[in-house]
């Protein structure tokens, strides 16, 4: 595996560029940061190459809101040395699940949870909690309300 390189203020300013749109061509790229196209595509590619870069998305916004009720989850296991391999698994196969992270601290899991009302959240925190496969101890959640910004 490739030693990672330090990044330096070229570097940082073509990551700026790209999180904000990574569709961008490489020749506006190396305009916007001051550098020609050939320099500019190499220092891509070797971020690419070294993982500070891992891949490109797109974010998407309904026309028709799919996910009308997001909710962040934070989720405490009863005994995450056994369960949380099963839960890991149950968030990766639930569709409402958006995103979720292992975390530290008082809570096991950090879910991003995407439902179309309340009802169906609590069916899907009901489900989670009457689970004894993972063994949820607590669900704390807060709402999403706006978007101020996203990355």
């Amino acid at each position: 595996m490739e030693k990672k390189t330090r990044l330096d203020k070229i570097d940082r300013k073509i990551i700026e560029v790209l999180q904000k749109d990574g569709r961008i061509s490489f020749q506006k790229l190396s305009e916007r940061v001051n550098l020609t196209a050939r320099p500019c595509l190499e220092r891509v590619r070797n971020m690419e190459r070294t993982g500070v870069i891992r891949g490109y998305t797109a974010l998407i916004e309904f026309p028709e809101p799919e996910h009308a009720f997001i909710i962040q989850a934070q989720v405490a296991l009863a005994d995450h040395g056994r369960s949380q391999a099963a839960f890991v698994r149950e968030v990766q196969h639930t569709e409402e699940v958006l995103d979720c992270w292992l975390v530290s601290g008082s809570f096991d899991f950090l879910a991003r949870i995407g439902c179309r009302d309340v009802d169906h959240y609590r069916r899907l925190a009901d489900s989670w909690l009457a689970s004894k496969k993972f063994r949820v101890d607590r669900i704390v959640t807060i709402t999403e309300l706006q978007a101020i910004k996203r990355a």
